[in-house]
């Protein structure tokens, strides 16, 4: 096999499978951090051996193999020093590839949802947990991680050496939280894997208006985590990732322009991601604890994959579930979100008022979206000079490329322009 073959396939086997043979490790050496770095020394080993000796008839099996000798090897050097090590260094055997007792499938579901909730525990700052969760669970690299967020390799790896720090430095156990922990653990990993998505869906910074390959990822751990922690506002960040997904064929142009909801050849939607989608959220409205803000956001979603244009849209249901979110999650984005909804139930005056209230309480300076908003909505109520004002100044708060490049179509095109 050549070098560049070895690579590409200890890639595809690191892709798919890091996640559990990093978890197999850390619940074999009991340190998260060690077992990281176990495996990617596992990696380093395979890269020349597979180049040499062909792919492996168990791939993830040698990586074991191979991460678990490492460990052996620095027990033994410690264990003069180390009693603890010394203790755990004399059961240890070495094992031939293929058969590693480390890949206990009964044990595989729990090992990645551990991992999932230590990349994600609440002593992470989130920019942290972001890059963690991507690096051990999502098994991407650093400069892929540091490409999808548009920082310097250096601040990526830097993130993950600190969060290996803090977890080693705050005594975090490979271990799942105690009952109790869940609801709040659970929450820090949806949240992190929302924000992956989001960055993925609504680029926030760069050339392109989306990176699908990050979005694809977050939906990709939003399964994982549905099948290892099958809860209903699980089901309902997974209801919302489908049916935002769905739309992504039409959101861009063929020059690779913006389109924007209104404007979209709904043809050109998912349809398999749709059913997905709705899917998930019936088994999230199945639970029959009422929705989350996830799930709220997903029925919100629904109403649109299910009108066969912006017109038929049931705007006034979306009001109605903007309403119920804002109660569960007050946020200004939310607000002008249903600012938005409620200019199309009731037209761009009754829109109007809102965002001008939003405006008027500075909540959202700094950001391009109100003044995007509240341009639109004075173009289509002809105040054209007001307009021009607005969408001038969303352009200069807005630092993607692609939106700036529509946001300057749109002033173009304002009459008298």
């Amino acid at each position: 096999m050549s070098s560049s073959a070895a690579r590409a396939a200890v890639d595809a086997v690191w892709r798919s499978e890091s996640a559990r043979i990093v978890g197999a490790l850390a619940r074999y050496t009991g340190d998260f951090a060690l077992a990281e770095d176990l495996a990617q020394e596992a990696v380093a080993e395979a890269l020349v051996a597979w180049s040499v000796n062909g792919l492996p008839a168990e791939p993830v099996g040698w990586l074991l193999t191979a991460g678990r000798r490492r460990a052996i090897d620095m027990f033994r050097r410690r264990a003069a020093q180390d009693e603890k090590y010394a203790l755990l260094a004399r059961g240890l055997t070495w094992e031939e590839p293929g058969v590693d007792v480390l890949f206990n499938p009964e044990a595989i579901d729990d090992d990645v949802l551990t991992l999932m909730f230590i990349a994600c525990h609440p002593v992470l700052s989130r920019e942290a947990r972001v890059a963690l969760t991507l690096r051990v669970v999502g098994g991407m690299g650093t400069e892929e991680i540091a490409r999808a967020f548009l920082v310097p390799v250096p601040t990526i790896q830097a993130r993950i050496t600190r969060a290996k720090k803090t977890l080693a430095a705050a005594h975090i156990p490979f271990a799942a939280p105690e009952v109790p922990d869940i609801p709040e653990r659970l929450g820090s990993v949806l949240q992190v894997v929302y924000l992956i998505f989001s960055e993925g869906a609504f680029a926030s910074g760069g050339d392109s208006w989306m990176r699908t390959e990050l979005a694809s990822e977050a939906r990709r751990l939003a399964r994982v985590l549905a099948r290892l922690a099958p809860k209903p506002e699980v089901f309902g960040l997974l209801a919302l990732m489908e049916l935002t997904a769905a739309r992504f064929p039409a959101r861009l142009d063929p020059a690779g322009n913006p389109v924007l909801l209104e404007d979209q050849d709904r043809r050109r939607w998912d349809q398999s991601a749709v059913r997905r989608g709705r899917a998930a959220l019936k088994t999230a409205v199945g639970a029959g604890r009422g929705l989350g803000a996830y799930g709220l956001q997903a029925s919100i979603a629904e109403c649109h994959a299910m009108a066969r244009s912006a017109a038929e849209t049931d705007w006034q249901r979306i009001v109605i579930l903007y309403e119920a979110l804002g109660q569960l999650t007050p946020s200004p984005v939310v607000e002008l979100n249903r600012a938005v909804a409620v200019a199309m139930a009731s037209g761009p005056s009754a829109g109007l008022a809102m965002v001008d209230s939003l405006a008027d309480s500075g909540v959202l300076n700094g950001s391009h979206l109100l003044p995007t908003v509240r341009g639109e909505l004075l173009t289509r109520l002809g105040r054209v000079r007001e307009a021009k004002s607005a969408l001038l100044e969303a352009l200069r708060l807005c630092s993607n490329a692609a939106e700036r490049a529509a946001l300057e179509r749109k002033i173009s095109e304002l009459p008298g322009q």
